[in-house]
């Protein structure tokens, strides 16, 4: 006999009890409060008992659940694809290695050892693999590892530093920054490591790549004309076309799901704003105006909503900002870091 999944005993449990009120008003306020195990959640790391755990909550803050109980540092989740597990880093003794679990926090699985990898980077698609980076032959490589933790595979192997690998949406590729030919430039490899190609020649810096959601386009960081600027180009790396100008240093492109705009950081000094415009770089508008950090963005899935970082309550704290009109709400009371919605 097969049997109800845990969430739904206890939703059904619930109702029952608050179905015997005779309230009605008390029963429609109290459905409102359950949790919705389809909606879309924030995975984030929280500052509670002397150490960052890792927890969900729902998209206005609610049912914030610790998944994660130790006394050592957990960060830097990312959800799975399905939604179904979040890969996350563990500061245990001695390093930094990667774990995976549920989403329900059951069943963690300790991917990593001895290899010095302090947050999962990117999924593949296919939900099979996850790409990270290891700093321990002194520089920065690019590795992938399945899910389950076997198959660990070293990508690159060069005396310089490898960052920020992306899974193209197809996972046929990857790409990244890397130093081997003397500054930050933009590659793109297979996703077994072969046929690394570089895609950017410039004497500035150019980094953290992120593809398009039909992995047609890539936007990435480019120092290029003196500061830094946020630029796109194909997935073969012609057409290298400038999206941002002004006098801020704008960087850490990242895209809406539906495609239509990406989002970014913008510096001016010591004050950084969350700005978001199309993806042709048209309609720049500013969503957040305070002194001090704004960023660490997370688009929702239905690309209404941004999830950030801001330190304007004396804290880091987890906001949620509405693309269409700027409103913004504060989610978290206490420290926190690294939201990232499920998909």
């Amino acid at each position: 006999m097969n049997s109800l999944p845990n969430h739904l005993i206890v939703v059904s449990l619930l109702l029952v009890g608050l179905m015997s009120s005779t309230n009605p008003r008390r029963q429609r306020d109290a459905i409102r409060r359950l949790p919705n195990p389809r909606e879309p959640k924030i995975a984030f790391a929280l500052k509670r008992d002397g150490s960052y755990q890792v927890y969900v909550m729902d998209a206005v803050g609610g049912h914030q659940t610790r998944l994660v109980t130790s006394a050592f540092q957990h960060r830097f989740p990312v959800w799975s694809p399905d939604g179904r597990k979040i890969a996350f880093g563990s500061q245990r003794p001695g390093a930094w290695e990667l774990w995976v679990m549920n989403a329900d926090g059951s069943n963690p699985v300790f991917l990593t050892r001895n290899i010095e990898a302090k947050s999962p980077r990117s999924w593949s698609p296919d939900g099979t693999r996850i790409a990270f980076e290891s700093d321990r032959t002194g520089n920065s490589e690019i590795y992938t590892i399945a899910a389950d933790g076997t198959q660990l595979r070293r990508l690159t192997n060069n005396s310089s530093d490898n960052r920020t690998p992306s899974w193209s949406p197809d996972g046929s590729r990857i790409v990244f920054t890397s130093s081997r030919d003397g500054n930050p430039e933009l590659y793109v490899m297979r996703s077994d490591g072969s046929q690394q190609r570089r895609l950017t020649n410039t004497p500035a810096e150019e980094r953290a790549p992120v593809w398009s959601p039909d992995g047609t386009r890539i936007a990435f960081t480019s120092a290029r004309d003196g500061k830094r600027e946020i630029y796109l180009m194909q997935r073969d790396g012609q057409r290298q076309t400038r999206l941002t100008t002004g006098d801020a240093n704008d960087q850490y492109a990242i895209w809406s799901p539906d495609g239509m705009r990406i989002a970014f950081e913008s510096v001016r000094g010591k004050n950084y704003d969350i700005e978001v415009m199309r993806a042709d770089g048209r309609e720049r508008t500013r969503l957040s105006n305070q002194p001090g950090y704004d960023g660490q963005m997370s688009w929702s899935p239905d690309s209404k909503l941004l999830a950030f970082i801001s330190d304007r309550d004396g804290f880091d704290g987890v906001y949620v900002v509405r693309v269409a009109d700027g409103q913004t709400t504060r989610l978290t009371t206490q420290p926190s870091l690294d939201p990232k919605w499920s998909h």
